[in-house]
């Protein structure tokens, strides 16, 4: 028979239980500050349903009433520098966060508030209603709140998308040599989700101060955590990942207080991320006015017997129990919350006119200015304000390509210390798959970090990082096929922030990836994905052909504070050509585009390795053509002036690139082209793409689905000859 040996996980796994003697033992200060949060967060909270019901919040209103307990006791337990996100449901984070930043010794209802605690009311309410005022400009609204001053680094409406930014914030913290902490808010939906298990080994496996705070309030929507899991009790997830966690009633604020604390020390100490989960209770729908009875996939009765449980009232009722609180003032303070309110709503609200009595509309002069629409997509620029740019006087030398990768990032990191490498192997095999780390690791141990295989955790991250503001990430994907593993955080999260949270926050990211087209390595690791960045708002995309210019360029995307997306093809790496002799330290600026040729006939526009293909079908076949190297492909960074000069003059284009037709550049930049030069167009934009298919392993059938020089002598006869 065989032996069984029960196994026990390292990381512990604790229910912690609040009892009266720990109400008694409570400061009285901290159930006084409690309460008042809680009161003035849930009238809040009413408020804005209110709002909703009249069809003055545009878009969901998803109130946290119920849960208040989680957030207030929670935060109440950190310190100023601790940074916090949260979720789709997070005005309670977010407010307890502000309100703790703006009023870190408490308040009291009962008084007149503060300035700084109604401006933090206006200014939210105002966010959630899509106004000027609101923090960031009514962009976010009820979703998207972020207040960096306070630690509040936004909430997130993609179930478990804020969880990688927060172990960012985490590895920033440590690596600054801060003892803060991060904290990320999510639900039980997004606890089986991949981002987020993702982000737990990772924060484990890195010991990363970051606390993984679940509020299970039962429903995701309308389904249940028992029918979505196997284990219901959410934070057994933890142990299993070496992290520690603790359980918790969630309507009992005070024991949140408790494990929160124990969490949070747990983490200064450097021992590693936390796990807390709070039972809890949303008392109404996944969104608005109307109880989860109403939709019928809970019972009065159970929405009932969570409601005796109220966070309020058990605050309420320990301190009238200990006489640190009255019945009266109890009541005098809901009231004050309700002044509070009322105030705001004064300021964002006029009566409708010819409306019925009561009936209110936002003041038009609340509104932002439709002319705001895209400003902050990305940022101005204003960075490279006297930067050295690239000229006659660089000595050149014959330089293998993969050698400048190399040698560039080495320089940048020895001149800037924030500048930090990640990604799979690049800390290994002597520079990662191909080399464009090598001798890093050694030259700089800290800084370079060989990660897991989970690009959606490790992109988030960085993602936080650099939304930190710290440090300055650049993150190494393998292939560029596995940007799609990670395409929540590329997409929803990094390019959307700056915009997303009012346009001024940098989010200074470079992003390094490889196209293997042409390599054998098949259908998953072949992609060229600048079509797909090329359509995606908030990316900045660099596309260098020689080595001389991936200098130029990679100074250039690391000094830029918006997401740079940096593509090299495989074909090129081998490759040498001109390279700096020594000096590593110019740039070329963004928007600037080379013509590697000069020609009257037709404009050939191309990026990557094609441009050689161009050039040599060009020069092989004698066609008399301009052969553009874009070097910036993304709408804002395209160099239309070297563009327009040139299809003035020869009156025909013809757009080339390696990869397949459906996730084509061409097609986008071929629209665009067509709307700005149409009346110079003597024939329609022409294009040399790969195939429908993306290229198979057989290098017969590769060779059949890509383009190279072959198809573009083609073409080019073609238009010549016509």
């Amino acid at each position: 028979m065989p032996g069984h040996h029960p196994l026990q996980p390292d990381a512990a796994w604790t229910e912690l239980v609040a009892s009266e003697a720990d109400w008694d033992a409570a400061d009285p200060e901290l159930l006084g500050a409690m309460f008042h949060q809680l009161v003035l967060i849930r009238t809040f909270e009413e408020y804005v349903l209110e709002l909703a019901a009249a069809g003055l919040v545009h878009g969901p209103a998803h109130s946290s009433i119920g849960q208040e307990g989680g957030a207030v006791g929670s935060v109440l337990a950190l310190q100023p520098g601790d940074q916090v996100n949260g979720s789709h449901r997070g005005h309670h984070q977010f407010l307890a966060k502000a309100l703790q930043h703006v009023a870190p010794k408490g308040f009291d209802l009962t008084e007149e508030l503060p300035e700084p605690i109604r401006v933090v009311l206006l200014r939210t309410l105002a966010e959630i209603c899509g106004l000027a005022r609101g923090y960031s400009h009514g962009r976010g609204g009820s979703m998207h709140l972020q207040w960096k001053d306070a630690g509040a680094m936004g909430t997130n409406a993609i179930v478990g998308g804020g969880v990688p930014l927060a172990a960012g914030y985490a590895w920033a913290d440590r690596h600054s040599g801060s003892d803060a902490v991060a904290v990320t808010y999510f639900g039980d939906g997004a606890a089986n989700i991949g981002s987020t298990l993702e982000t737990f080994n990772l924060a484990a496996a890195w010991k990363l101060p970051v606390c993984f705070f679940i509020e299970n309030n039962q429903y995701a929507v309308s389904t249940t955590v028992a029918e979505a899991t196997g284990e219901p009790r959410l934070s057994a997830r933890g142990p299993g990942f070496g992290i520690a966690s603790w359980r918790v009633d969630g309507m009992d604020p005070l024991a949140v207080h408790l494990a929160m604390r124990e969490a949070v020390a747990h983490m200064r100490s450097g021992a590693g991320p936390a796990v807390v989960e709070a039972d809890t209770y949303r008392y109404f729908h996944q969104n608005g006015p109307f109880p989860g009875s109403a939709f019928r996939y809970r019972s009065k009765e159970e929405e009932a017997q969570w409601r005796e449980r109220d966070p309020i009232e058990q605050v309420a009722g320990h301190l009238i129990r200990r006489g640190l609180l009255t019945g009266e003032a109890k009541q005098a303070s809901i009231a004050g919350a309700r002044r509070a309110m009322d105030a705001a709503g004064e300021v964002l609200l006029e009566p409708l006119p010819d409306g019925k009595p009561g009936q209110r509309q936002i003041k038009p002069g609340e509104w932002p200015d439709p002319a705001f629409v895209d400003v902050g997509v990305r940022g101005d620029l204003s960075e490279f304000s006297g930067v050295r740019v690239a000229d006659d006087g660089i000595a050149t030398e014959e330089t293998k390509f993969i050698d400048a990768v190399a040698a560039v990032m080495r320089r940048r990191m020895e001149t800037d210390d924030r500048i930090i490498v990640m990604g799979e192997d690049v800390h290994r095999l002597n520079g990662g798959t191909n080399g464009a780390t090598k001798g890093l690791k050694d030259a700089f141990p800290d800084r370079i970090l060989g990660t897991p295989i989970s690009e959606n955790a490790f992109t988030g991250l960085a993602g936080g990082v650099a939304l930190d503001g710290r440090f300055r990430p650049v993150v190494e994907f393998m292939y560029a096929d596995f940007m799609w593993v990670a395409a929540d955080q590329l997409f929803n999260q990094v390019g959307k922030a700056r915009h997303m949270f009012g346009g001024d926050g940098p989010v200074p990211l470079v992003l390094r990836s490889k196209v293997a087209t042409g390599t054998g390595y098949g259908s998953q690791h072949s992609m060229d994905p600048a079509g797909i960045f090329a359509t995606a708002p908030g990316w900045r995309i660099v596309a260098p052909s020689t080595p001389f210019d991936y200098v130029g360029l990679m100074n250039a995307a690391l000094r830029c504070e918006d997401p740079v997306v940096v593509l090299e093809h495989v074909d090129l790496y081998n490759s040498s050509g001109p390279g700096p002799a020594a000096d590593l330290d110019y740039v070329l600026p963004v928007g600037q585009a080379a013509l590697r040729h000069t020609g009257d006939a037709v404009t050939v526009v191309s990026y990557l390795s094609m441009v050689a293909e161009a050039l040599a079908a060009v020069r092989e076949h004698g066609i008399d053509a301009d052969v553009v190297d874009l070097r910036w492909l993304d709408r804002a960074s395209l160099d239309w002036d070297t563009l327009g000069a040139s299809i003035r003059k020869t009156n025909r284009v013809l757009i080339v690139e390696q990869g397949a037709a459906g996730t084509s550049y061409g097609g986008w930049l071929a629209d665009e082209i067509q709307r700005r030069f149409f009346d110079w167009l003597d024939a329609p934009i022409e294009r040399v793409t790969g195939g429908e298919a993306s290229p198979s392993i057989s290098k017969v059938l590769e060779r059949a689905a890509i383009a190279r020089r072959e198809e573009i002598a083609t073409a080019l006869r073609q238009i010549v000859g016509s």
